[in-house]
């Protein structure tokens, strides 16, 4: 995105997923803005089949879906469809299904960090083209000039998102230095009303993995570093999370959106 500066703040740069319109919050652009209550609070969700989420929500992520890690950066993911542009946990009214969890990098919408490289700090930025955002709010940004309760509150939430963004970066360095990266890739296979195969088996995704033989490999002493950094916890919830591949590729049958009958999924 390229969004024009507003009251002198540096225009923006980059993409960020849902945000289509974000803008530096401040007084004088969006004195009269706020939020409201809409009936589909999370239907800005329904496009994104992944997430991203930070090492912290790992355990909480592991109990609903599978966790992943994608590209150069081995950004890792909550999976939430099997097609891209398709959340299979997203219902008719916006909601999130049977009470699964939301990632924070959800949670946060509308308000995200930009960087000011000019001044190497963040700024909070709200999108504009968020359906929750108004100029007839319940709750508003603003009073006499100064950010609400409600305002002040986001900024926390999104310093703390940060903070555990980070985090996230130092768990992923640590697993290439350990090496414990390695390629997967998950597919399901097919199958008719008896239970027979019924074609070849179909690719979902490639992506990247903490590998459980490289881990228990490691001598001693590196597991105890692992260990004293924190880190044993989230690759377990890791590990244990692609276990969910079954119940996303299960939830696509059903939708009958991936295919018309029961699938197994192979090689996850």
């Amino acid at each position: 995105m390229n969004t024009p500066p507003a009251a002198g703040a540096p225009p923006l740069t980059g993409n960020v997923l849902f945000y289509k319109d974000p803008q530096p919050l401040n007084p004088e652009q969006h004195a009269g803005l706020g939020i409201k209550q809409i009936q589909q609070p999370f239907g800005f969700m329904r496009e994104a089949h992944a997430i991203p989420i930070t090492v912290t929500e790992f355990g909480m992520v592991a109990s609903c879906y599978p966790v992943i890690f994608i590209g150069d950066e081995r950004t890792p993911l909550a999976v939430m469809g099997v097609r891209q542009g398709q959340n299979l946990f997203i219902g008719a009214d916006g909601r999130v299904v049977e009470d699964f969890y939301v990632p924070a990098f959800a949670r946060r919408y509308p308000f995200v960090f930009a960087n000011d490289e000019s001044s190497e700090r963040l700024i909070l930025c709200v999108d504009r083209a968020a359906p929750m955002v108004t100029n007839q709010p319940e709750v508003k940004f603003f009073e006499n000039g100064q950010p609400t309760q409600f305002t002040n509150d986001a900024i926390e939430f999104c310093k703390e998102f940060e903070r555990q963004r980070q985090a996230t970066n130092d768990f992923v360095k640590m697993m290439r230095d350990f090496d414990l990266f390695e390629q997967k890739t998950v597919a399901f296979q097919p199958r008719d009303a008896q239970g027979n195969e019924a074609g070849p088996q179909q690719k979902i995704a490639d992506y990247w993995a903490i590998s459980e033989e490289r881990l228990n490999a490691l001598p001693n002493d590196k597991f105890m570093e692992l260990k004293a950094n924190g880190a044993v916890g989230a690759i377990y919830a890791h590990l244990v999370s692609l276990l969910n591949w079954q119940r996303v590729i299960q939830r696509a049958v059903r939708a009958q959106e991936t295919v018309p009958a029961a699938a197994a999924p192979a090689n996850a």
